[in-house]
């Protein structure tokens, strides 16, 4: 069985961040997104990884290289523009071949990996395995309705969804799905609809099977996305200090601390994960925030963050809370004192605060 990682997206709702980085490489609790979904390939059992890259090709081979470090190998496979999942599917038969495979979206997260479905798969060989959960806003998601047990219908982005079953970013297929991408014809989106070529496979009297996941289920795409996986995952980690932290600190709750982090007269209140060479001097580090190896924080207080390598904040009087900052941010305050901060900055940016 093979896998299949969808890479090629632009990352539009994460703009500004994702002009100058792939949006699977944003990270989560200081990992980027894609990998943990080839983390979950690999602890499923699945060796042989392809990856479908987009614009973001060079940066993405970079990050992940052979698949190695993760006992996989990853063969990458280019696509043109964004043109549906199902153009993705159609693109990558080459590789495929005529294995069943595991098609997993990079930007999405599942606590509870895929080992049980990849199981499910293999005993009961279905034309195709769906995953699905219950969402308040199912006209935002392919949309599933089921009758006794099997899948009789999908719809994308449904204006009146008749169920809030949604389509988890993890698919199962045999290769019969192959000949239904074929058949199916582009959306009004000028995309080939996964959903679409689903349906084709139920309409042509083949197996879906769904199951429904149990745990959190999360697609990273926006912001405040980004902050509740950060968080969710912040709130799986076990107190690891590694750096050097001064006594008059006052380190409290889960907490990584990475080597060569330093914390001097600071408060770091978990679950926090401060990467490695950052410095933390006379500041807050709040509950679920990630900051990134190389960055300093002094005299300010971060919480609820997702803080990315390189970045300095200095001298802030308000709380920097729910943000999103990129690679080499700079905040420091100056004359003129703002009531509160919030933001999402790419990376290199650099911003002055007057007080």
């Amino acid at each position: 069985m093979k896998g299949l990682i969808l890479s090629g997206g632009k990352g539009t709702r994460l703009r500004p961040l994702t002009y100058t980085s792939a949006k699977q490489l944003v990270p989560v609790a200081n990992k980027p997104v894609l990998f943990y979904g080839i983390e979950a390939l690999a602890a499923a059992g699945i060796r042989d990884i392809g990856i479908v890259v987009g614009d973001t090709e060079a940066e993405i081979r970079a990050a992940v290289g052979d698949g190695s470090r993760w006992g996989v190998t990853v063969t990458y496979i280019p696509q043109d523009a964004p043109r549906g999942l199902a153009h993705a599917v159609l693109i990558s038969e080459e590789y495929i071949g005529r294995d069943p495979f595991v098609m997993y979206l990079g930007d999405n997260l599942l606590n509870k990996g895929i080992n049980g479905f990849v199981e499910d798969f293999v005993r009961e060989a279905p034309a195709a395995q769906i995953l699905l959960t219950r969402v308040p806003d199912p006209q935002m998601f392919g949309v599933a309705e089921l009758q006794d047990g099997r899948v009789v219908r999908l719809v994308e982005k449904p204006k009146e969804p008749k169920s809030d079953l949604a389509l988890v970013g993890v698919y199962m297929f045999s290769p019969a799905v192959f000949d239904s991408v074929k058949r199916i014809k582009p959306s009004f989106r000028n995309e080939l609809e996964i959903t679409d070529a689903i349906q084709d496979l139920i309409d042509r009297g083949l197996d879906v099977r769904p199951h429904l996941v149990e745990g959190w289920w999360k697609d990273t795409g926006k912001l405040e996305d980004m902050l509740e996986a950060n968080r969710l995952i912040l709130d799986t980690i076990e107190r690891r200090i590694d750096g050097r932290v001064d006594a008059e600190s006052r380190i409290e709750g889960k907490v990584i601390i990475e080597a060569g982090a330093v914390v001097e007269r600071s408060v770091i209140r978990g679950p926090v994960i401060i990467g490695a060479d950052a410095r933390i001097v006379h500041a807050y580090v709040g509950p679920f925030t990630s900051i990134g190896q190389r960055t300093e924080i002094r005299n300010s207080e971060v919480g609820h963050s997702i803080v990315l390598e390189g970045c300095i904040i200095l001298d802030l009087e308000n709380r920097v809370e729910d943000s999103l900052l990129g690679r080499n941010v700079r905040i420091e305050r100056m004359p003129v004192k703002p009531s509160a901060y919030r933001f999402m900055l790419g990376d290199n940016s650099e911003v002055k605060i007057r007080w």
